[in-house]
C-alpha cells in the first residue's frame, strides 16, 4: 500500500558528494518523520539523519557534512552528502513513520526502502 523508492547511490571518491532521494507513494494520509539509516558490511544499521517538520537530527559522525531535507508536496526526502569519507560506505535506507488511509481506515505504519549502495573509494 505504501512504498519508499530510493535513488542516487553510487561510487564516489573521498571528498566527493552525492545526493540521495527517497520518494514515498501509495495510500499516504500524512508523513510524520522521514529519515535515513545506513548499514556497513559487518555492522548494525545506524541512524544517519531524520527530519520531522522543520526539526532535524543527525548522527555525530555526519554533522556538518550531510544535510537532510524534505519536499512535503512530493512526499520526498533528500540526503545531501558532502566531504564523503571511506567510512561512509554503506547501504543507505530510507525510513518513514506515516499514516496510511484506506477508505475510512487509518493506520500508522513504519516503512523502509529497499536500500541504495554508497561506496566511497579512490
Amino acid at each position: 500500500q505504501v512504498q519508499l523508492v530510493e535513488s542516487g547511490g553510487g561510487l564516489v571518491q573521498p571528498g566527493g558528494s552525492l545526493r540521495l532521494s527517497c520518494a514515498a507513494s501509495g495510500t499516504i494520509f500524512g508523513i510524520n518523520v522521514m529519515g535515513w539509516y545506513r548499514q556497513a558490511p559487518g555492522k548494525e544499521r545506524e541512524l544517519v539523519a531524520t527530519i520531522s517538520g522543520v526539526s532535524t537530527n543527525y548522527a555525530d559522525s555526519v554533522k556538518g557534512r550531510f544535510t537532510i531535507s524534505r519536499d512535503n508536496a512530493k512526499n520526498t526526502v533528500y540526503l545531501q552528502m558532502n566531504s564523503l569519507k571511506p567510512e561512509d560506505t554503506a547501504v543507505y535506507y530510507c525510513n518513514a513513520d506515516l499514516a496510511s488511509k484506506v477508505g475510512l481506515t487509518y493506520r500508522n505504519l513504519e516503512v523502509w526502502g529497499q536500500g541504495t549502495l554508497v561506496t566511497v573509494s579512490s
